[in-house]
């Protein structure tokens, strides 16, 4: 068989392809490669290396973080569940964090659609017997500390290009080809570059994809009132969600998901503007919470889609390529839990690499099989989940909006099922 040639640009080198075969002089080796220089690709990266292997990661963006502001926080915002924060605590980087500038949540309340004081479904902390629900963080901040922990990893060679092609025959290490020629000789390939993966649509594997018609408009405020550690979220009308995630410093976070005809027309409002409009929203009761808000960041926006890989590991005849974070999956925003999912993929393939037995080696198809299989429930249930809920507080029909509105209330009064929920989000 021949190359074969994606409409990505990349390419794969099929079995029986004669060329390259060994790595030659100039060339380098590695134990794992790590294509991607986001969050996930750098906690993979730090955490491979701290187990004894060598990395090289690669990305076209891998020096693009800039400093941070005091008082002023980026538009990427994270609630991080606890199971994120034992990860990096295992990687050495949560005490690192400038905590400053992390917000812990002690309490968050979901508003249904009808205005009404029963339509209210309330997570405690306390309520829940433990000291915090989540975190909201930048990504920045999380980059910036990887970053710095990863100067100092050895095991680690940066790469800051692209890739251009792959070559992978049965029974050989894969060879990745970087835009500079250079080639790098490797035993298992780490995915973890995003939505529109390359390397995931190059080795064939297909995806589920569900567009909500749907953009998240994010941006910073100051508020009036302090938040009290407390997230808020309300389900509107017309099928908008709006979420106030609290900051430090009597800061919150909007994210707004809404129509992209809305968006056109948030996007470029005035900052002035935004106080009244914001105080507009269901029938008062943002600002009742936060008082009168006042723009701190320039809005942006991004489109919201459902993503499900078919598989998280290929290609079919010789497994070389584990998919990672968004390549493997992407969901709503209305949960919260993009990154902390993609950080459980970590989480897992790290327990996976560490406890392995002796005689297999870092690419033995057992390990990646046991990889998918751990991994298949905690992405299909919580793909599903919010998948449905969007669906459910997306309708106008007024008996599903009846009923929507009276499982708020439902829940709220259920301790047993409202712990449950709580240990969902958590992770746990």
């Amino acid at each position: 068989m021949g190359l074969i040639r994606y409409h990505h640009g990349m390419s794969i080198q099929s079995r029986a392809s004669p060329n390259p075969t060994k790595p030659s002089e100039g060339n380098q080796t590695t134990d794992f490669c790590i294509v991607g220089g986001g969050i996930i690709g750098k906690a993979c990266a730090l955490g491979l290396a701290q187990l004894g292997y060598s990395v090289i990661q690669i990305a076209p963006d891998l020096e693009k973080n800039q400093a941070l502001m005091p008082n002023q926080f980026g538009q990427r915002i994270y609630a991080l569940a606890p199971s994120t924060k034992n990860l990096l605590s295992e990687l050495h980087v949560w005490d690192a964090l400038d905590h400053q500038r992390i917000q812990a949540v002690r309490d968050m309340h979901i508003f249904g659609d009808r205005g009404q004081a029963n339509d209210h479904l309330h997570f405690s902390a306390f309520e829940a017997g433990r000291p915090e629900l989540a975190w909201i963080t930048e990504a920045d901040l999380l980059e910036l500390t990887l970053d710095q922990a990863i100067r100092f990893q050895k095991q680690i060679r940066t790469i800051n290009t692209s890739v251009s092609d792959i070559h992978i025959e049965k029974d050989a290490k894969p060879i990745l080809v970087l835009g500079s020629g250079e080639q790098i000789y490797t035993q298992l390939i780490i995915a973890a570059d995003g939505a529109r993966s390359p390397l995931r649509s190059t080795i064939g594997i297909a995806i589920h994809e569900h567009d909500y018609d749907q953009v998240a408009v994010v941006a910073n405020f100051s508020c009036a009132y302090p938040h009290l550690q407390t997230a808020y979220q309300w389900f509107l009308p017309g099928g908008d969600i709006l979420a106030m995630l609290p900051l430090p410093t009597q800061q919150v976070s909007m994210v707004w998901s809404t129509s992209p005809e809305n968006a056109n027309h948030l996007m470029p409002l005035r900052s002035e503007a935004w106080p009244k409009l914001l105080q507009e929203q269901v029938g008062g009761s943002i600002h009742k919470a936060l008082g009168t808000l006042q723009l701190q960041s320039a809005p942006a926006s991004f489109a919201l889609k459902r993503i499900k890989a078919q598989s998280l590991i290929g290609p079919n005849y010789d497994p070389k390529v584990v998919l990672l974070g968004d390549a493997a999956h992407v969901i709503h925003p209305l949960a919260g839990q993009g990154l902390n999912l993609g950080l459980r993929d970590v989480a897992s393939l790290l327990q996976i690499i560490k406890n392995k037995e002796e005689f297999r080696a870092i690419d033995d198809r057992i390990l990646l099989r046991r990889y998918e299989r751990q991994r298949e429930g905690d992405t299909s249930s919580l793909l599903w989940i919010t998948h449905r809920l969007k669906r459910l507080f997306g309708t106008s029909r007024p008996f599903e909006k009846q009923i929507r509105n009276w499982g708020l209330g439902f829940v709220n009064r259920s301790h047993m099922i409202k712990r449950q929920l709580i240990e969902r989000a958590l992770g746990e």
